[in-house]
């Protein structure tokens, strides 16, 4: 655990007790700080108030003297509106942070990468670790991926903290300063905490705002969002950008073109690496996550031949692009972290011959254009969710459309559209293109259900016990 110190004898309120919350807390009462909390959900006070923590109350003479709120990330700051205990601590003078920035406070010494972009975020936070281990270096991995930054254990100046940062922490965020900051690439994404793009846009840069002259920016100049802050980067003295480019080759940069990684910032212009045969990276989306890795491990200091060598072997992360069973020939891959559009369209330009499940709650702003290019590959939707009716609307007449019930009724409808079609590599694909709050707590969940459901037709497959989910269920 890191541990808060810049409190100790002082009044804190800590809102939200997710994760991320409660790893606050322990880092600041271990620091010494006044601690009292809040959540909105009243079990959940319950449950902190039985553990010993102390509920903050609007009425307390604790807001005219208040050090800090330490805000979750999920809390409103501003769209739709504050959250009452964010505008209280306003009037009372109290700066409004979070997590990262207690981090920040710390650990002003740390080495840091970070890693922000509307996708691919935690595919290639992870392969950074994974690059860092192979070749030896002491890491820490978390954030928004997997541990609160502030449960991470404290490292030397030899360590290298690897953080993926979403615009909800960076927005809670002033002091970060990333050795190598990464921004993969942006499209709309929580329009409504944001109040439209330029609010999402503002909050994404944020993790260039802090870094110190002789830092290093890594982005991705895929999309015209992110190109122009490529542009206001260079523009800046004492920092080296490095952009990243997947089909395009680019000056001074990386490029990852039709498989192969080509290096024009570290490697004197060569192919650094060939991912043909890395099933964990499969698809142009990956090729970015993988030539971002690549640039971030060279920029802390690994060799070519280290950054590019713990490529190949990359496990690969759950509920993105995970391939789960192979059941009569028919291949079923889990994508259920594809919550957006554009994360989804990366899917389906990974594949050919696919039965599609698609929907749940749509995002703000999420149009189906960048799905478009891709449907000639979809053999079949199938329709789940709170979007249901309005995907099939959008997607009548340009693809198959199928309305299923859930997601394990859809599944068995997308698996018996693929045996009786008899496709030459047939893939049921989970790539919802929504959020899952309409039916399931998060995306992990929906994820393990339809590993579950495709575990399970395997099961009956090999068994001899015929071509159905029905009834997995009991």
């Amino acid at each position: 655990m890191i541990v808060v110190r810049e409190f100790a004898g002082r009044s804190v309120v800590v809102l939200g007790l997710g994760q991320s919350g409660l790893s606050a807390v322990r880092s600041l009462v271990a620091g010494g700080a006044d601690v009292r909390v809040w959540d909105d959900d009243a079990r959940v006070r319950h449950a902190a108030r039985a553990s010993g923590l102390t509920i903050a109350d609007m009425c307390d003479p604790i807001w005219g003297d208040l050090a800090a709120l330490v805000a979750s990330p999920g809390v409103a700051l501003n769209f739709p509106e504050p959250h009452p205990a964010v505008r209280a601590a306003r009037a009372a003078g109290a700066p409004v942070v979070g997590d990262i920035e207690l981090f920040a406070r710390a650990q002003p010494s740390a080495r840091i990468a970070g890693i922000t972009g509307t996708n691919g975020k935690s595919t290639t936070t992870a392969l950074l670790g994974h690059i860092l281990g192979v070749a030896g270096c002491r890491t820490e991995i978390g954030a928004n991926l997997g541990t609160p930054v502030l449960d991470l254990d404290p490292l030397d100046e030899q360590g290298i903290y690897i953080l993926e940062l979403s615009s909800y922490q960076l927005d809670l965020t002033q002091s970060l300063a990333c050795e190598v900051a990464v921004l993969l690439n942006l499209s709309a994404d929580h329009l409504d905490r944001h109040d439209g793009m330029s609010g999402y846009v503002g909050a994404k840069k944020r993790i260039f705002a802090g870094q110190r002259d002789g830092q290093t920016a890594v982005v991705g100049i895929d999309d015209g969002r992110s190109r122009e802050i490529f542009a206001e980067l260079s523009d800046l003295p004492g920092r080296r950008v490095v952009p990243v480019s997947v089909g395009g080759d680019v000056k001074d940069g990386i490029a990852a073109i039709d498989g192969i990684i080509y290096d024009r910032a570290f490697g004197e212009g060569r192919a650094v690496a060939d991912l043909g045969e890395a099933q964990s990276l499969r698809g142009p989306h990956n090729m970015q996550n993988a030539a971002c890795a690549y640039a971030a491990a060279c920029t802390l200091g690994l060799s070519v031949e280290e950054a590019a060598g713990g490529l190949s072997n990359f496990p690969g992360l759950d509920h993105r692009m995970q391939e789960i069973a192979t059941v009569d020939g028919v291949r079923f891959v889990n994508d259920s972290k594809a919550t957006n559009p554009e994360a989804a369209a990366r899917a389906l330009a990974s594949h050919q011959n696919i039965y599609w499940i698609v929907g749940g709650r749509a995002k703000e702003g999420a149009g189906l254009d960048p799905l478009a290019p891709f449907f000639p590959r979809v053999r079949g939707a199938f329709l789940i969710g709170e979007a249901a009716l309005q995907l099939a609307s959008a997607l009548t007449g340009r693809v198959s459309v199928t309305s299923a019930e859930d997601l394990y009724v859809a599944v068995d409808l997308a698996y018996r559209a693929a045996i009786e079609d008899g496709a030459a590599d047939a893939v049921v694909l989970l790539s919802p293109a929504c959020a899952s709050f309409d039916q399931w707590p998060n995306f992990e969940a929906r994820g393990n259900a339809f590993i579950a459901f495709a575990g399970e037709l395997a099961r009956r497959s090999a068994l001899g016990q015929g071509r159905s989910v029905r009834g997995i269920r009991g």
